[in-house]
């Protein structure tokens, strides 16, 4: 008896001191959706670690305990970043499939977007996406129909709408929020958004036609990068950090950073849940290939908001928002007398959940998620889209089609090149 007494008390010791030295433990392990490890830390697998999914292992409240690349030195670097010991993969579908990881960080270029998400919802993975959310209205949708379905909690990258200042502006966007939603500027609404008010479009993001021909890097699985994209021969440019100028990855300075500057304006607008009816452009006919830049492109909604990109910088001394009783200029200023003063006798606006551990913890909606992101991300791809057919488009909100145009219908359920499908 005394002997196996001393067995137990032995076999207890161990098991302690093993729980002791790994406190990082998947939330699946505990019971499933809502529960934390002892550490509380949840665990997270990133899918693409070029720049920017490297940036992003050390998030507050989360362990990075997977990588996924389909370029080997990607993986390396990442390693080194980790101090090693990371679990590594080259198929995504291997990394989403892994029972020790609660949170899939999507960090490839957008063409992979709506694939890797609709994945990992239904693996039952909370997703944190970057932006764009998807490369096509299509892919949005069916994200999320999955989230929907299957319960995940949802973040999209890109956080001006509930932090930091607001690029030109200078101010966190609930200041304008509460400033539209007071009615001192009137309506509708007038956004214009230059380089003049404070935003850069990023024109050096455009494609190169007649590309060489190159060999594929020894490290690069370049059918695999390509995926679900139409096979086009390796070239440099193609990939990587350039990929944005081509169509069959991304949309140029606005697929890059459209959704950063147009979500807060959707939010602000309180048109989290609507989109545009007119898209009109102003531009070069587009390279079938190869993006190229854009002078202005102008959305209207039904009840007269409008919101302007300007391209080319012509919008010289605009406001940033013009109202009928009122005017905001870059860095906050107003032609409105005693501004502050005034707004200071209104309530701000509703609060949001802007941390994205605690609306996994208790399974509340994320600030930016699949429903108000994919609407900011439906703007980006509502201007691609009149951009690449050059023209002006008319777009059913509700319907979220566009009005008796087949050619502007095929770019929201654009094909993939086999086996992979959404």
């Amino acid at each position: 008896m005394e002997k196996t007494n001393s067995s137990r008390r032995d076999f207890i010791k161990k098991s302690l001191i093993g729980a002791a030295a790994f406190s990082i433990v998947p939330r699946h392990v505990l019971g499933g959706k809502g529960y934390l490890a002892p550490s509380d830390h949840l665990t997270k697998g990133v899918i693409g670690v070029g720049s920017m999914g490297r940036g992003h292992f050390k998030y507050a409240g989360t362990k990075t305990v997977a990588i996924c690349d389909v370029d080997t030195s990607h993986l390396e670097l990442a390693q080194k970043a980790l101090g090693g010991g990371v679990k590594e993969y080259h198929d995504f579908r291997d990394l989403i499939q892994d029972p020790s990881v609660d949170i899939v960080h999507i960090a490839t270029p957008p063409h992979w977007h709506g694939i890797m998400a609709v994945e990992a919802a239904r693996a039952g993975k909370d997703i944190w996406c970057e932006k764009p959310m998807t490369r096509t209205i299509g892919e949005g949708k069916k994200v999320m129909e999955a989230v929907a379905q299957h319960g995940n909690i949802f973040r999209l990258n890109t956080w001006f709408r509930f932090d930091a200042k607001f690029y030109g502006m200078n101010v966190p966007v609930k200041k304008i929020k509460k400033l539209v939603d007071t009615g001192l500027l009137g309506w509708p609404l007038k956004v214009t958004i230059s380089k003049h008010t404070g935003f850069d479009w990023k024109f050096y993001w455009v494609g190169k036609e007649n590309l060489p021909v190159e060999q594929v890097p020894k490290e690069l699985d370049y059918d695999m990068w390509l995926g679900p994209a139409p096979f086009k021969p390796y070239s440099r440019h193609r990939t990587h950090t350039t990929f944005r100028g081509y169509w069959d990855y991304d949309g140029g300075g606005l697929g890059d950073m459209g959704q950063h500057y147009l979500d807060p304006v959707q939010y602000f607008l309180g048109k989290d849940n609507e989109s545009p009816i007119k898209i009109e452009v102003d531009a070069p006919q587009q390279h079938f290939d190869a993006v190229g830049t854009w002078r202005k492109i102008t959305y209207t909604y039904a009840d007269g908001c409008q919101i302007i990109l300007d391209g080319e910088g012509s919008e010289v001394g605009k406001a940033y928002i013009e109202g009928p009783k009122g005017k905001l200029y870059r860095g906050f200023v107003s032609d409105i007398p005693d501004l502050e003063r005034k707004l200071a006798q209104y309530p701000d606006p509703e609060p949001q959940m802007t941390d994205f551990v605690e609306a996994v913890r208790t399974r509340q909606k994320f600030a930016l998620n699949e429903i108000n992101g994919y609407y900011s991300c439906t703007l980006v791809n509502l201007g691609l889209a009149a951009l690449r057919l050059n023209r002006t488009l008319h777009y059913d909100s509700a319907k979220q089609e566009f009005v008796n145009d087949e050619a502007a219908n095929r770019l929201i359920n654009q094909p993939m090149r086999g086996p992979w499908t959404i």
